[in-house]
């Protein structure tokens, strides 16, 4: 029976270096093989070109490189490139590169369906099969890396987890991936170009400002009243905006880092005066920006774009209570590449 290899990306530079040394080798052989994995994204072992046959061969026999591959890449008309990605496993999530002219942004997936429950995302309507690994997290980032590179002739510039699955339901993993991608071993970028979006676990948040991180956070709030909030995301009902509220309050003393809200405003649910008005209320606990979102609809008509105006009134209640508020509008919605819409359409 043949053994079964391991994921060699599961190991750290210095175990890497270890093995090495018990295979007689030098300590340095295991720095170069690291560097092609995470550096370089090296896909396979053949293709470490400093490397001797003999110890590539070795290799191979004793392990696996459990790389992503782009199965298929969509371009929308503005730009935006949607990758759907095939999993060691042939499960599949799909990853983003928004462009404008001054940056790329990455939007990866942290999860393989979601563990939440929001009733207007395509993503909570898929089951959650499992977490990803750190390496499938880095691997969507380099893939789209390369193809900012490519296609726009820049780097990568900045990344969010607002793709598939809720990051601070995955957070070990999700915490690896970002130590990769901001160390020198990996991509290089800098902490504070990367964004946690989370639909609000409150432990997970306090944990996130525990741990000292310099990544910045994303709140998909969309509601600030519990009834309303519970009825659009169900699991608000474990995890209420007043435990929401002291976590965030936890994270700026902790970190010093504004937040910002991600809000949709929908017709006939959360597009009145009061509504508004609530929302002032949670901005001023925390130093906060909002970004109001236009919706991306998932094909039932349940949930619908509510009126410009109402938009407006939000923008103009906001703005004269002095809270800094951004309408953005969607990108790559003609792929199914727009915030909601990430729901594996393109896998077979």
């Amino acid at each position: 029976m043949e053994k079964k290899k391991k994921d060699i990306r599961a190991l750290s530079k210095k175990q890497l270096q270890e093995f090495f040394v018990e295979q007689g080798d030098k300590s340095f052989r295991g720095s170069q093989v690291y560097e092609w994995l995470w550096h370089k994204g090296a896909h396979s072992f053949e293709g470490m070109t400093n490397i001797s046959k003999t110890t590539r061969t070795m290799l191979t026999d004793n392990f696996v490189i459990n790389h992503i591959r782009v199965d298929r890449m969509q371009r929308s008309n503005d730009g935006t490139i949607k990758n759907a990605v095939k999993l060691h496993d042939n499960l599949t999530v799909e990853s983003v590169l928004i462009p404008t002219p001054t940056r790329t942004t990455a939007c990866v997936s942290s999860q393989v369906g979601c563990s939440l429950d929001c009733q207007f995302c395509a993503t909570a309507r898929l089951k959650r099969m499992r977490n990803l690994n750190p390496d499938e997290i880095y691997d969507q980032v380099m893939a789209i890396d390369n193809e900012s590179r490519l296609y726009f002739d820049r780097p990568l510039s900045n990344i969010v987890f607002m793709g598939m699955g809720e990051p601070l339901m995955n957070y070990n993993n999700v915490m690896k991936a970002v130590e990769k991608i901001t160390s020198e071993d990996g991509l290089g970028m800098s902490p504070k170009r990367i964004t946690i979006s989370t639909s609000g676990v409150p432990k997970m948040i306090k944990k996130l400002a525990d741990d000292e991180t310099k990544i910045k956070l994303a709140v998909s709030l969309h509601a600030a009243t519990d009834a309303v909030r519970t009825k659009i995301m169900p699991f608000n009902e474990t995890f209420p905006l007043q435990d929401l509220r002291e976590a965030l309050e936890y994270w700026y003393s902790k970190t010093k880092s504004r937040i910002t809200y991600e809000y949709i405003v929908w017709k006939g649910i959360n597009d009145t005066r009061e509504d508004a008005l609530a929302l002032v209320k949670f901005c001023n606990y925390v130093p906060c920006k909002v970004n109001l979102i236009e919706y991306n609809p998932i094909d039932d008509g349940e949930f619908q774009q509510a009126a410009s105006k109402a938009t407006d009134m939000y923008q103009k209640t906001l703005e004269r209570n002095g809270i800094t508020v951004t309408v953005r509008r969607s990108r790559g919605k003609d792929i199914d590449a727009a915030c909601g819409q990430l729901a594996n359409k393109s896998a077979s």
